[in-house]
C-alpha cells in the first residue's frame, strides 16, 4: 500500500470528524485520536499488531455509538445488534483484505494475521474497560477527574500497544 492513499484516508478520517454529530456512547476525542492514529501507524510503519489494537478500540466504539444512536431514535429490529457489530467490522476488514494489508501469509504472529488477531484483542479489551468504567462512575456517582473518559478508553490500548511493541521486536 502506498502512502498516498494512506495519507488521503488519514486526512478523511480527519475531516469527517469534524462533521460528525456526537452520539456520546464514548467520548468522540477518543475516536478522532485513534482514527488519525491507524493512518497515522500504517504512514510511520508501525507494526500491524499495535495498529490493529487500535483498530479494534475505534471499531467498538462506533459500534456502541450506532447502538446509542439508534436506541436514541427507538429503532428496533430483529438482530439489530448483531447485525451492527457484523457489518462495522465487515467495512473495516473487508476493505483492509481488498487492498491486501490482510491477508499476507508472512504478516502474521502465534499463526493469525496480525491486523486480525489485534483488531479483536483491541475490540474484546476496549469493551472490557468500557464496562469496566461505567461500573466505577455508577459506584463514585460520576466522574473523578477531567478527562476520565478519554483516559480510561485510551490506557489499555497504550498497555497493549506496548506490550505488542516487545512482543513483536
Amino acid at each position: 500500500m502506498n502512502k498516498k492513499k494512506i495519507t488521503l484516508v488519514s486526512l478523511i478520517s480527519l475531516i469527517s470528524t469534524f462533521y460528525a454529530q456526537a452520539a456520546l456512547a464514548i467520548c468522540p476525542v477518543c475516536v478522532i485520536g485513534v482514527s488519525s492514529g491507524v493512518g497515522l501507524a500504517r504512514w510511520l510503519k508501525i507494526d500491524d499488531t499495535i495498529t490493529g489494537l487500535w483498530i479494534g478500540g475505534m471499531t467498538v466504539a462506533i459500534i456502541m455509538w450506532t447502538i446509542q444512536w439508534l436506541d436514541k431514535k427507538n429503532i428496533k429490529f430483529t438482530l439489530r445488534n448483531t447485525l451492527i457489530i457484523i457489518l462495522s467490522y465487515a467495512t473495516v476488514i473487508w476493505p483492509l483484505r481488498s487492498i491486501e494489508v490482510i491477508g499476507d501469509e508472512y504478516n502474521t504472529i502465534w499463526g493469525m494475521d496480525k491486523l486480525i488477531l489485534t483488531i479483536f484483542i483491541g475490540s474484546i479489551v476496549f469493551y472490557g474497560f468500557e464496562k469496566w468504567y461505567r461500573a466505577i462512575r455508577a459506584k463514585n456517582g460520576g466522574s473523578l477527574f477531567r478527562y476520565q473518559k478519554v483516559i480510561w478508553a485510551w490506557i489499555p490500548l497504550i498497555i497493549l500497544s506496548i506490550i505488542f511493541y516487545f512482543i513483536t521486536k
